[in-house]
């Protein structure tokens, strides 16, 4: 008799068949149409070669290494068993949402057709030449690669593929794009034309801190210390296919502490006296929440109406419409580093996961800073006395 196991456990015949060979079955999924179990049958000349198959093949179908529809796992149903098993679990949502997008949006069907075993690389460079051509920009093109890249080097790690094709690609070039700086006088007129604005002390804490929009908008009053004059970053709101939701930081060092000027302190004071009257006037209406920049219905600010705001701040203030939010996060930076504050700071002040990134996007500001710092050990050496002049 056969000894039978449950589904994709397989059963393995213990009578040999009128051929004399031996046989095992492994379920690997359902039909989608008629419902009914796919097999998937093996055949060797003892019990033992029978058994080894069938372990070979449980172990794959329990890995999704293998289509319910009885075949070797495509290309695609990869990209999907990856992207639920080893990504979605262990990132932000938004990452991944940003990773399936890409997926499902440029990888076409009959790339996603191909056996994972079978694929090659030239199928891949293929793609990104043609996306190239489609108009896709560069960045997302390397986002593209970056993303079926991991997914391959996933596939190596567990055995299913002997070596990641994708290592023999060359994905496009991006070109570092050009930060934007406000000068100190384009700061001014900013602020200028923000005073009087209910959000004075939100583009104000922006220009004083280099946080990010989603920072700033997430902040509460748990997190402001006014009397210390400093604000702790604890998570970001974020924009998801399901709505607005509170995001931790990607990184540790996402998670900081940021001293604020005395004049950030004063806007921020102020400011907590109105949102207390808002909060009052609302009265029942006002929902429970302790957020120090919430829209005037008490709920959280949507970023793209943040935008909306800034963008009518700038065009009052005479400044160009291309100046980007992002842009007070550069000017901080810059105008501390100009000040000659050392890069770590700088790099801790604004949640860079390494100084390797603040220095690289900065790096135009380092050349004036490299001078300055030549200037200063002159005039230390000019002012040490060689042995001769003592001497004398």
């Amino acid at each position: 008799m056969a000894r039978k196991r449950g589904n994709n456990e397989g059963c393995i015949c213990t009578k040999k068949r009128k051929d004399g060979r031996w046989q095992g079955a492994v379920t690997v999924g359902r039909d989608p149409e008629s419902g009914k179990p796919v097999r998937k049958f093996f055949y060797g000349c003892t019990r033992r070669e029978v058994a080894e198959k069938v372990a070979k093949a449980l172990a794959e179908v329990q890995a999704g290494m293998v289509s319910p529809k009885g075949g070797k796992v495509t290309f695609g149903e990869w990209l999907r068993t990856w992207l639920e098993t080893y990504k979605r679990p262990h990132v932000r949502q938004t990452t991944w949402e940003n990773y399936e997008t890409i997926i499902r949006k440029h990888v076409p069907e009959k790339l996603a057709a191909i056996p994972l075993e079978k694929l090659r690389a030239e199928e891949l460079q293929n793609l990104y030449l043609a996306k190239e051509k489609e108009g896709l920009s560069a960045r997302t093109v390397r986002l593209l690669h970056v993303v079926i890249h991991a997914a391959l080097k996933q596939a190596v790690k567990l055995g299913y593929v002997p070596r990641n094709v994708a290592d023999a690609t060359t994905p496009p070039r991006v070109r570092r794009k050009e930060i934007r700086v406000l000068s100190r006088e384009d700061v001014g007129r900013f602020l200028e034309a923000a005073r009087g604005h209910r959000l004075f002390a939100a583009f104000h804490l922006l220009v004083g801190t280099g946080m990010r929009r989603g920072e700033v908008l997430a902040l509460r009053w748990q997190d402001v210390d006014l009397d210390a004059g400093a604000v702790t970053v604890e998570r970001s709101l974020v924009t998801t296919r399901s709505g607005l939701a509170f995001q931790e930081p990607k990184t540790k060092s996402g998670r900081r502490r940021i001293p604020l000027p005395r004049n950030v302190v004063k806007s921020l004071k102020a400011w907590r006296v109105r949102w207390k009257e808002e909060r009052l006037k609302l009265g029942p209406g006002w929902p429970h929440t302790d957020l120090v920049f919430p829209s005037e219905a008490g709920t959280p600010i949507h970023p793209r109406n943040f935008l909306r705001a800034f963008k009518l701040v700038l065009q009052k203030a005479g400044l160009p419409d291309t100046v980007t939010i992002h842009a007070l996060r550069h000017t901080y930076a810059t105008l501390l580093l100009e000040a000659g504050e050392h890069p770590k700071v700088v790099q801790e002040l604004l949640g860079h996961s390494s100084i390797t990134v603040t220095l690289d996007t900065y790096s135009k500001v380092m050349p004036g800073l490299k001078e300055r710092a030549a200037e200063k050990l002159d005039r230390i050496l000019a002012a040490i006395k060689s042995p001769s002049t003592r001497e004398g």
